[in-house]
């Protein structure tokens, strides 16, 4: 089995890979930035005795892309895809103080790029095209429920989109072999919020989820897990909270 994960380097990503390598994935590490992390990555699922490779592309590019999914077939036919990939765009505020280019961006990586892989993926996975089948795993964002007022409208939005092209892309190809679902993570305690210029973000929301602290990175890779796996065979265009309640 090979396994596509994208922004596979870091936080989520990362426990995705590494608990993908240990239920028998072979697994792609897309990454964007710094390679070392991934590099890191790639030696972990090694170190589970599975096939690795990290791959930098960006998912808004859609040349990038198709070299992804090509690179990957060196490990063998893709018959699974996560697309974790997203960014906020910018330190948190108002809808009225973002520039266009920040939200532009933000869409071409959490909505143009889902969909890019999304489509090189179906024309691999599905029996129209001649595949065996496969299953897709898009990360979204319990921020589209809640609409992340004052700090990333645009994400949320951006995320709300991911949960409709799960919904329909479900609908065209589940007689096709493939089953598309997603998973909407609440609060994580990963270096996101560090880095987008919130090192309290954690402690100031804990207190507004009912079980009372951020999830774990490995916590939301058990539930990507689940869908990518036979345990989830009749499951097709669902959205999974996992937010502790919230």
């Amino acid at each position: 089995m090979t396994l596509i994960v994208t922004g596979g380097s870091r936080g989520i990503g990362a426990a995705i890979c590494s608990l993908a390598a240990s239920r028998g994935h072979d697994v792609v590490v897309d990454y964007s930035g710094d390679p070392e992390p991934a590099e890191a990555v790639a030696e972990d699922v090694r170190a589970q005795g599975r096939r690795a490779l990290a791959f930098r592309a960006d998912v808004a590019s859609e040349d990038d892309v198709r070299a992804l999914f090509a690179a990957a077939a060196e490990l063998g036919p893709v018959t699974g895809l996560v697309n974790n990939a997203a960014t906020v765009g910018n330190t948190p505020g108002r809808l009225d103080e973002y520039e266009v280019d920040v939200v532009r961006r933000t869409f071409d990586v959490n909505v143009t790029g889902v969909f890019l892989c999304c489509r090189e993926a179906v024309r691999r996975m599905s029996t129209r095209y001649g595949g065996d089948g496969g299953a897709i795993v898009n990360i979204s964002s319990t921020a589209a429920r809640t609409g992340s007022a004052g700090e990333w409208v645009h994400y949320a939005a951006s995320k709300a989109a991911v949960d409709t092209l799960t919904l329909g892309l479900a609908q065209e190809v589940a007689g096709e072999g493939i089953r598309v679902n997603a998973v909407r993570p609440g609060m994580v305690d990963t270096g996101l919020h560090e880095a987008a210029g919130l090192p309290d973000r954690m402690a100031k929301y804990a207190p507004l989820i009912p079980m009372g602290r951020p999830g774990e990175p490995v916590e939301i890779a058990e539930a990507v897990l689940f869908l990518l796996s036979n345990a989830s065979s009749f499951t097709a265009g669902a959205v999974l909270d996992v937010g502790g309640g919230r």
